[in-house]
């Protein structure tokens, strides 16, 4: 029996975990600057994540750190010029904080789109920014994709990628399944969203001989009075069960089911019809919405990466990304920390406890370090 309840975690063993990761992705080339070092630059950029701040302000409450210029002049010679290599090393890092153990089996996996509010100028071209429906007061944002492994305790974040204008939903997941592919993990059904129902998403995935579940989305104007309903909508009138359905050559069943709810108004118990499409998974309509009921885990996964976000107002898209995949990579660290330091029992009967190390208590741990690192004792100074 393996029991490890009793392993102490220091901040200084979590701060040069998060550096190390750093450091051995090679995000950064070194710098040789006598102040404003690669550990320096590192650590001010996680103390800047840890506290939901910008890169001045971090800069400013440590006595001993370089001015915020000299960082800034070091991200813009040490990152990757091209778009390219930069996302080749955010996914090394990543994929560096995956257990071997993670490789040895098939693991459900989903595929989630992030919609960053942006109310400037694109840098260079207008494909860096994609239109949606309005959000907190305008409708351009940056956009990303992330895959994320959905299993309970052991929700790693395995790729990342910018998604820009021109591109489509299947380029973006055909990149994502190069990236989980290159990290070793094996799909044993992947969870998509509803904005992935397309003839070419399915067809991609049926090529590739992966399982999917995703919703269906019924579009276009519904059938006037006196007029049959045809195609989906004539499935959705269809009692729970399994339906075979062709979009645009593509053949795909098509599961009914139904969820129980409580209205919010009337506090009366309803019932709601969903639909499916599922293809190389059997199931009963209930283990199919189980199954899909996963993948809202991922959202708790987005509100915890969203507490290690650098703030900013760059316009650069590269910047942009790497502090975006530094908020997963502390994630990751903080999955990493309970499921291999902190479980309890054998690989087939593990169980974690996530209340032993808070997420928003690591990243405290985190700031705490850079402070003692690069401050000397002097106010002011954030905590």
């Amino acid at each position: 029996m393996r029991s490890q309840t009793q392993y102490g975690i220091s901040s200084q063993e979590v701060h040069r975990w998060a550096l190390s990761q750093l450091i051995d992705a090679q995000i950064l080339k070194p710098i040789s600057g006598w102040k404003c070092t690669l550990p320096v630059l590192l650590s001010i950029l996680l103390r800047a994540a840890a506290r939901t701040c910008s890169i001045p302000a971090a800069c400013r409450d440590l006595t001993h750190a370089p001015s915020d210029q000299a960082v800034f002049n070091a991200l813009e010679c040490g990152l990757p010029k091209t778009l390219p290599v930069l996302e080749q090393r955010l996914h090394r890092a990543l994929a560096a904080t995956l257990p071997r153990r993670l490789l040895k089996r098939r693991w459900e996996v989903a595929v989630d789109w992030h919609l960053v509010p942006y109310y400037g100028h694109p840098k260079r071209s207008k494909n860096e920014l994609v239109s949606s429906k309005p959000l907190k007061g305008t409708t351009r944002f940056h956009a990303y994709a992330s895959a994320c492994i959905v299993s309970r305790g052991v929700r790693y974040t395995i790729a990342l990628t910018w998604v820009r204008k021109h591109e489509s939903t299947v380029t973006v997941l055909r990149r994502l399944l190069e990236r989980i592919r290159a990290a070793g993990v094996k799909i044993r059904r992947m969870l998509l969203d509803r904005a992935f129902f397309s003839a070419a998403v399915m067809q991609l995935l049926q090529a590739e001989k992966v399982p999917f579940i995703m919703p269906v989305m019924l579009r276009g104007r519904p059938p006037k009075k006196g007029r049959p309903a045809t195609g989906l909508r004539w499935i959705k009138r269809q009692p729970a069960g399994w339906y075979r359905h062709t979009i645009k050559s593509v053949s795909v069943p098509v599961c009914v089911s139904y969820r129980s709810y409580t209205h919010k108004k009337s506090g009366r118990r309803k019932s709601q019809k969903l639909l499916f499409a599922a293809w190389k998974v059997k199931g009963t309509p209930t283990e199919i919405r189980e199954w899909y009921r996963k993948r809202f885990g991922i959202e708790t996964s987005d509100r915890q990466w969203r507490q290690a976000r650098i703030a900013t107002c760059t316009r650069n898209p590269h910047w942009r990304l790497l502090f975006i995949a530094i908020g997963l990579l502390l994630r990751n660290l903080w999955v990493w920390i309970h499921d291999t330091l902190l479980s309890e029992g054998s690989d087939e009967t593990r169980t974690m406890n996530l209340e032993q190390l808070r997420f928003r208590r690591m990243l405290e741990w985190i700031a705490l370090e850079v402070r003692d690192l690069l401050h000397d004792g002097s106010r002011p100074c954030a905590i």
